[in-house]
């Protein structure tokens, strides 16, 4: 299997709230509540370890709240390369409601300084060679500018990785100046840095076309429970997942993101890559937490799901 560097520039401590119905200005008293070490990029490192990978973490870490990260990464195996910062990685409240409403608050995340992005950059120069690719997603903390994000990007593709991002607003407008190897937005997100409607498929369509022009070579498009849409150099399919369970959203973009990686990496064909990234993702939704934990849903739920060219109907 492959050796792959995941980097979470802004993690989180995710407390998620189970609870049957959120009234506002309401006292609510919840279900479940669960903690997890998360952000994006740890989330799919993740999946990608019950999928058989290597995984090198690193991003930016508070030091006053590292223990739930610290558990995490040596129960995983995962290689710990995170820069530590003054102060505490930031806690996001997730409330899950029974209909599979989720409403998130996000917390800023810790300031961090120059001294610190250049510290995570000579790092990578150093762990980031015998990787097979990158992964960069999520948001960025304070201090931490779009552009530095680009260049960045620029660097890891010097060092001859691929890069699969995923982020948003103005960091993903800024990053796709710097060409990474796959890119996953969904509709909304798209639509923001590009400046133009992207519901249909035609226009996702011709808006891959410009991507693939500025040397994206992949474009995968996610419409939550619609499906997804992948647009690689002379091809495109959609994938329609099965109906499930919603018990949350929570990591199902960053589950579809490891499968896609997965897939690419494994030479598998672009119809099986793409089925089994759906399914990932429909099983994420039926679980709070991240991960693969049951082979056998996993294969009955990727029998669920429905690959064809999107020049089918």
């Amino acid at each position: 299997m492959a050796r792959i560097l995941t980097l979470t520039l802004n993690p989180a401590l995710d407390l998620t709230v189970q609870l049957p119905r959120l009234e506002a200005g309401q006292v609510n008293r919840s279900d479940v509540m669960h903690t997890h070490a998360a952000g994006k990029g740890v989330n799919v490192a993740q999946v990608l370890a019950d999928l058989g990978h290597q995984l090198t973490v690193s991003g930016f870490l508070g030091e006053d709240n590292l223990q739930a990260f610290e558990t995490l990464f040596t129960r995983r195996g995962f290689v710990d390369a995170f820069i530590r910062v003054p102060g505490e990685t930031r806690s996001n409240i997730k409330l899950a409601e029974s209909d599979g409403r989720i409403t998130d608050i996000n917390g800023p995340g810790p300031q961090v300084s120059e001294a610190a992005q250049q510290a995570l950059m000579d790092r990578l120069e150093q762990i980031a060679p015998g990787h097979d690719a990158v992964v960069v997603a999520g948001s960025l903390p304070l201090g931490v500018s779009a552009k530095w994000l680009q260049m960045l990007i620029l660097r890891l593709k010097k060092l001859g990785l691929n890069v699969a991002l995923d982020t948003s607003g103005e960091a993903l407008r800024e990053a796709l100046k710097a060409a990474p190897w796959l890119i996953k937005p969904n509709t909304e997100e798209l639509a923001e840095v590009l400046d133009c409607e992207v519901v249909s498929a035609g226009a996702q369509a011709l808006a891959a076309e410009r991507l693939h022009a500025q040397g994206i070579e992949h474009v995968v498009i996610s419409h939550g429970a619609e499906g997804v849409n992948w647009f690689s150099v002379g091809s495109a399919l959609h994938a329609t997942p099965p109906r499930v369970s919603v018990a949350s959203t929570v990591g199902a973009g960053d589950s579809l993101l490891a499968g896609m990686l997965h897939g690419l990496l494994s030479a598998d064909t672009p119809e099986q890559t793409l089925r089994t990234a759906t399914a990932i993702a429909a099983m994420a939704v039926t679980q709070i937490g991240f991960g693969i934990g049951d082979a056998a849903q996993l294969a009955q739920l990727e029998q669920g799901v429905r690959v064809r060219p999107l020049t089918e109907q």
